[in-house]
């Protein structure tokens, strides 16, 4: 088997701005396993925050010997993080490319259908939030990116020009105690349905003693199933990412495990191509939210790629994925 890297750079339509920053293109890596004319694919999008950079995720992709890789074995080779999920989840494309059988099928899981998607609406003023908010009126889930000062008159500007969307808010960890205590009273009082990762991870035990009168997501905090236990009384849903867990076979245990908890569930993603939310689309099939808009939020997104009518995201192609 022979595996190459490259990477990759995808314009964003406009940019795309959270708490932490700004961006106008996507950066991704692109993994290919090659085996007796056979070739797999995964991508991922390393990611900063994490101290992930482009160039350290080829190389630890470069690192991983070829010979007698599987899934399992790479579980421990590489940890946790973008360059194990673009090498696992091009482990899943190979087997099932060898096999004539969907990932699905290989994964013992329901045949998929369409899910439907959050549309995320990036982080600016409450008069341009407002304006996005009118152009996707009709999308039924808004997820709106925050960051503390001027929050309320966010969403308040998001509802009244989406009345009949349900909302969610990221605050990519930039609320303080007291921006919480302000607005998750008057946030339920918005339509607002969830509430994804206030403060900072590390900083949070906080919650375990306030209200929470809109559930509250954990996503900085959790990358692999063993964070679950500790988010129990903290949160009362986690955000399962494959370029935090490391990939799908990581998330598919994730998944069941976090619902053993009493855990809600959302799938999430970063802002990269149909490589990447292919996987993902299989993974949230039963989530309570989904957040699978990387390819809407991009200028092109890669052919062949995902279906998308409107939110809804339909399974991927075998041409694509697994």
């Amino acid at each position: 088997m022979r595996i190459e890297v490259r990477a990759e750079r995808w314009p964003i339509r406009g940019s795309f701005t959270i708490a932490r920053g700004s961006k106008t293109e996507a950066e991704v890596v692109v993994v290919a396993l090659e085996d007796g004319g056979v070739r797999g694919l995964g991508e991922c999008l390393p990611y900063p925050r994490y101290a992930e950079s482009v160039e350290g995720v080829v190389a630890q992709i470069a690192s991983v010997p070829a010979e007698g890789l599987t899934r399992t074995r790479l579980q421990t080779l590489l940890p946790a993080g973008a360059a194990r999920n673009a090498l696992d989840c091009a482990l899943w494309d190979l087997e099932a490319k060898r096999s004539g059988r969907r990932v699905w099928q290989l994964a013992a899981l329901p045949e998929p259908g369409p899910v439907m998607t959050a549309y995320t609406l990036t982080l600016d003023t409450p008069e341009k939030m407002g304006a996005a908010a009118r152009e996707n009126a009709l999308r039924p889930l808004l997820k709106l990116k925050l960051s503390g000062a001027g929050d309320l008159d966010r969403v308040r500007a998001v509802r009244v020009n989406a009345p009949n969307a349900a909302l969610i808010i990221d605050a990519n960890e930039g609320w303080s105690v007291e921006d919480y205590r302000l607005l998750a009273p008057k946030l339920a009082g918005l339509g607002v349905t969830m509430i994804e990762q206030p403060f900072p991870a590390g900083d949070d035990g906080a919650l375990a003693e306030l209200p929470r009168p809109v559930p509250v997501c954990a996503d900085e905090p959790c990358h692999t199933g063993d964070d679950l236990a500790r988010l129990v009384g903290c949160y009362d849903a986690v955000n399962i990412k494959l370029d935090k867990s490391g990939g799908l076979t990581e998330a598919l245990s994730m998944r069941s495990a976090a619902r053993a908890l009493g855990l809600k569930l959302m799938v999430g993603c970063m802002v990269a191509t149909s490589l990447s939310m292919a996987p993902a689309q299989l993974l949230a099939q039963d989530a309570d939210w989904a957040d699978l808009d990387g390819p809407l939020l991009l200028a092109e997104d890669r052919s062949p790629g995902l279906l998308y009518r409107g939110s809804t995201v339909f399974p991927p192609e075998a041409a694509l994925w697994g």
